[in-house]
């Protein structure tokens, strides 16, 4: 039985490699962005070696409801537990486009009670102005880079 693929009896396979489009960076102007200025004041070493950055697992995100800004995460924190984290970020994401990214997230700050629900920790999103408009980039990394693991 002859290959569905084949013309004249030669074989039409190609690499899958060269069928492939090459990926092209999409180039950016930056000309327009306006970035907040760095703080003057300095954090000691010790100061800052106490905040705990992990990276984070989105298992689940939703609205909050009766609030336009929130979303609710519910994170994998690599110690297996349910970690719950509330950020004002619905303006820039939906939740179902969230689900099953590797995030950023510092997870020992105190809990802190927002819309009725504790928000445990805070996810790192970057910052800046462009042509007046705030824009917001959620910080997501490798999903190879496991939850839990420590940034340094």
């Amino acid at each position: 039985m002859k290959p569905l693929n084949n013309v004249n009896g030669k074989n039409d396979v190609k690499n899958k490699a060269e069928e492939a489009p090459k990926a092209e960076h999409e180039k950016i102007d930056f000309s327009k962005v306006k970035i907040e200025p760095l703080f003057e004041d300095t954090v000691d070493f010790d100061t800052f070696s106490k905040s705990d950055f992990r990276a984070v697992k989105v298992l689940a995100c939703e609205a909050v409801p009766k609030s336009k800004k929130l979303l609710k995460f519910t994170l994998d924190d690599g110690e297996r537990k349910d970690r719950v984290i509330l950020s004002g970020i619905h303006e820039y994401y939906e939740p179902e486009e969230l689900v099953g990214k590797t995030c950023i997230a510092i997870v020992n700050l105190p809990p802190k009670k927002m819309m009725g629900i504790d928000s445990c920790g805070m996810l790192i999103s970057a910052v800046h102005e462009e042509e007046g408009e705030e824009k917001l980039h959620l910080l997501m990394v490798d999903d190879h880079i496991p939850a839990g693991a420590k940034l340094y």
